[in-house]
């Protein structure tokens, strides 16, 4: 094999590598947030859709559908437990009455912002035993994944 050749495989290897650690990295630690929730019945979907409900507003079945990347009849289920449990309730849309919003109730609020808080705690003390420099690499990361995941 040529230089040039050797090179190109030894770089392939390295981003393999890189693609391997990166995955395995934010897979732990969003399997490590799923499992920092308040004590209850509610999975993790519920969860999910509780949490981006309190931070994010009234929302659609479709639209909560596609920003879990879940079929509308799976949202249906989650949406149903949240609502028969009273953690949420369907209203219409004030601006097209032929749509049906998901809200959050008060006790829908009291979950989704302990869990946030409850998860933002652990990670913090975490973040606070780690040196200054550490820290912005973690910031600048955090920035470079977020373009990754928003493209």
């Amino acid at each position: 094999m040529d230089k040039e050749a050797t090179e190109r495989w030894a770089n392939a290897v390295e981003e393999t590598e890189l693609s391997v650690d990166l995955r395995a990295a934010v897979g732990g630690l969003y399997r490590r947030f799923r499992g920092m929730r308040p004590e209850g019945a509610l999975g993790d979907a519920a969860i999910d859709v509780l949490t981006h409900l309190h931070k994010h507003g009234p929302a659609t079945l479709t639209e909560l559908s596609d920003r879990a990347r879940v079929s509308p009849a799976s949202m249906s289920q989650t949406v149903n437990r949240l609502t028969s449990a009273g953690y949420a309730f369907r209203t219409r849309d004030p601006h097209d009455g032929r749509k049906v919003l998901f809200i959050t109730t008060p006790e829908g609020d009291t979950i989704a912002g302990a869990t946030h808080a409850h998860r933002t705690a652990w990670l913090d003390e975490r973040l606070n035993a780690l040196s200054d420099e550490d820290r912005a690499v973690l910031a600048r990361a955090a920035e470079l994944l977020r373009g990754i995941a928003e493209s």
